[in-house]
């Protein structure tokens, strides 16, 4: 469990988060929605230590990280896995540089023990062989899947996820969405992702986080949704006329 308390952070005297609290349970897919410069991605940048709140507290199940020391930071850090908007790997690595890149820096297996890992976590998201392939030479998806390969390797505890389905169809979307939510549940993951996809958030959201202003403005599970009568949330989520007779028949 990742617990957020009280965080607040500012730039350039702009306060940006107000007072957060927010509670991110393991084996569940948390997703955080909010509009562009709402303040989900300082959140998501304050809770893994690219920002320092100036107030507040975070907990990596009850271990508290911002104060902590280099060493025990780094600790947490290797229990964390990320999934960067639009991939992120290595162009000038192949798919198996790429996802062994982590076991690199943080591990002492041997040479056989990491390619047996890599070729595992290959083949979880449906990549095997691919091995010696270079992102250039992979679609869009394939590289989103490589890019959850490389976040699961070390095995983690806590996956964050920033826009996965940035640049993709709705069909691979749908493939990334269900590939997020497997894995989170096979290895009661903590799992956090800042998403504008509505459709990811109904199809695979267990606990969605509403951020606007800076503040934590509502939350609730997929059905409640529907029936909110917070207006900030609906002229957020119903933006589009489809949604809006969506909620209309859900009545």
């Amino acid at each position: 469990m990742i617990e957020v308390k009280n965080i607040s952070k500012s730039f350039n005297k702009n306060k940006v988060l107000k007072n957060v609290n927010v509670d991110f349970e393991p084996g569940k897919v948390s997703m955080v929605i909010g509009k562009s410069g709402s303040g989900k991605t300082v959140l998501l940048k304050s809770i893994i230590g690219l920002h320092k709140p100036e107030e507040g507290k975070i907990f990596f199940d009850s271990r508290e990280f911002i104060n902590a020391n280099i060493k025990f930071k780094r600790q947490i850090r290797e229990e964390i896995g990320m999934v960067f908007q639009g991939g992120a790997l290595f162009t000038s690595l192949t798919v198996e540089d790429n996802v062994r890149f982590a076991l690199d820096l943080f591990s002492n297996k041997t040479k056989a023990e990491k390619k047996k890992r890599v070729d595992f976590c290959l083949e979880r998201v449906d990549m095997q062989g691919s091995n010696d392939l270079f992102p250039a030479e992979i679609s869009g998806g394939m590289q989103k899947r490589v890019s959850i390969a490389r976040a699961i390797v070390l095995n983690p505890k806590y996956l964050f996820c920033d826009e996965p389905n940035s640049g993709l169809d709705p069909q691979t979307a749908i493939i990334i969405d269900k590939l997020i939510r497997e894995i989170t549940l096979e290895y009661n993951i903590t799992t956090i992702v800042n998403t504008h996809d509505m459709n990811s958030v109904m199809e695979i959201a267990d606990n969605i986080y509403f951020i606007n202003d800076g503040q934590k403005w509502w939350n609730g599970g997929r059905d409640d949704i529907f029936h909110s009568d917070n207006i900030e949330l609906n002229d957020f989520v119903f933006a589009s006329e489809l949604y809006k007779k969506i909620k209309d028949v859900s009545k």
